[in-house]
């Protein structure tokens, strides 16, 4: 990306940092699993803290108000602070989220009319309990996105996850995103006919004030028309001169490809229909366009059908699950109905091409971003998706620590965040502390202890998480 793009694109999240920065911080959650608020001088000691970017070892963390001021040093530790021993345990900064979904589902059912502050608090909250500090609905978001947004920050962190978003995106006429199959039934997503109408479309969602551009382009196999390209390359322009970052929506490497040629600047899903070439390796890699594989979209279609066993082994996907999709996952009918026929198949050979596309993009030096899709259907399942996403990403041939780098530091930078990702002085204090090393197993992201948002312990053990419980709770009024 060039270098004016990228301060460009920054301005829009460092101001929203400085607003959640300077808002007030006093107000407790609920419900409030602990005392401390953002003012406070606290030193976390004992653990073992994985920085982001490398192993430090055992060493204290000092936090002030609800910032890393220091991250272990000789010099002595702040007289009087509170004192929180996590001997024996890990610490990894808070996980970053750069596509997902908020207020989409109900039960088992999904669309639009369910985007209200309720369910979008609800579904902050649960991305909270599972570590995830920082969420971008990436686009489908109603109406109301930009107030809530503005309360979250208002509020941080006391309504949970921090968020961001591309407000409600902007699709292709009678092509993606399907109304009828998402639940939009007052389709409230532009879909502009031509170059002229996409740079008004653009216009005035910058003028709103969304965080970054979403663009639906593929063709849903076939079944739909696609975005023009004069379409998405008129976006794509209007939106780097107002300094908007764009993420596409794509499946297939044709469409990803002239993509990157022109000028997006993230790739936000995985393609899945064959393998990718070198010619798209080098274009990504030069231009430094972002790639966000969501390896668990697909697999999520087959999964939790073909092992109902997982709600008894997982119990991270226990504590994610609300009553009514523990009841569909137990179903035999439901799930004979996702594993017969072609879908599960082509699901299965999505996920594989996706592994293989992934390693070949990371090895070639692409960057990579973390999102699942969590959110958007009620079995991408938010929490468990992106526990699982790190887990698939080693099978993509990433070791446990870049798996972590990718889902913190990188993540936060696609977004243009630099107050985030890692525990360095300066930054947010979003972290998550572990029962087990996620270096030796990264399935032990799951074993949450605690998680600390802007300074505050706000979640945590995840085991204790009730998401019927989390679901029916009106949020307290501000």
């Amino acid at each position: 990306m060039p270098p004016r793009l990228a301060r460009a694109a920054c301005a829009p999240f460092a101001l929203a940092a400085l607003a959640a920065l300077s808002a007030c911080a006093d107000r407790a959650p609920e419900p409030s699993p602990a005392p401390s608020t953002a003012t406070d001088v606290v030193i976390i000691e004992g653990a073992r803290v994985f920085d982001g970017e490398r192993d430090l070892g055992v060493m204290p963390l000092v936090v002030r108000d609800g910032r890393i001021e220091a991250v272990g040093g000789d010099g002595p530790l702040p007289a009087g602070a509170r004192r929180v021993d996590y001997a024996g345990r890990y610490i990894v900064p808070g996980l970053v989220s750069d596509h997902a979904h908020l207020g989409n589902t109900e039960g088992v059912e999904h669309g639009g009319r369910y985007y209200t502050r309720d369910h979008v608090v609800r579904d902050l909250r649960q991305f909270q309990a599972f570590g995830v500090t920082t969420v971008t609905s990436l686009g489908m978001n109603g109406e109301a996105f930009y107030d809530i947004r503005a309360e979250v920050h208002e509020a941080d962190p006391a309504l949970g996850a921090w968020m961001l978003g591309a407000g409600p995106g902007i699709g292709a006429p009678g092509g993606a995103p399907p109304a009828q199959a998402m639940g939009l039934a007052e389709d409230a997503v532009p879909r502009p006919a031509d170059a002229a109408a996409a740079r008004e479309t653009v216009r005035e969602q910058a003028r709103r004030g969304v965080d970054i551009v979403k663009l639906w382009v593929d063709d849903l196999g076939g079944r739909a028309p696609p975005m023009a390209p004069e379409v998405y390359r008129a976006a794509i322009e209007e939106a780097h001169a107002r300094g908007l970052r764009v993420a596409a929506h794509i499946h297939d490497l044709g469409p990803a490809a002239d993509l990157v040629a022109g000028g997006v600047d993230v790739i936000a899903h995985g393609v899945r229909d064959r393998p990718v070439d070198a010619a798209l390796v080098e274009a990504m890699r030069t231009r430094g366009t972002w790639y966000v594989p969501t390896l668990q979209i697909d697999e999520a279609n087959y999964l939790y059908a073909e092992r109902p066993q997982l709600v008894e082994e997982e119990p991270a996907l226990r504590a994610a699950l609300q009553a009514p999709l523990r009841a569909r996952f137990a179903d035999p009918a439901w799930r004979r109905q996702q594993l017969d026929g072609e879908a599960a198949a082509k699901s299965r050979a999505a996920v594989r091409t996706n592994l293989d596309n992934l390693r070949t993009l990371h090895e070639g030096g692409v960057r990579i971003g973390f999102g699942t899709d969590a959110g958007a259907l009620p079995h991408r399942v938010i929490g468990f998706a992106e526990h699982r996403e790190l887990e698939l990403m080693t099978q993509a041939g990433f070791t446990p620590d870049q798996a972590l780098r990718t889902a913190t530091r990188d993540a936060a930078e696609l977004l243009g965040l630099d107050d985030r990702g890692l525990l360095a002085p300066g930054r947010r204090a979003d972290f998550v502390v572990l029962d087990a090393d996620p270096l030796q197993d990264i399935r032990n992201t799951r074993r949450i202890r605690a998680v600390w948002q802007a300074g505050r312990e706000v979640a945590g053990p995840l085991q204790d998480f009730d998401p019927d419980r989390n679901a029916a709770a009106a949020p307290r009024p501000l």
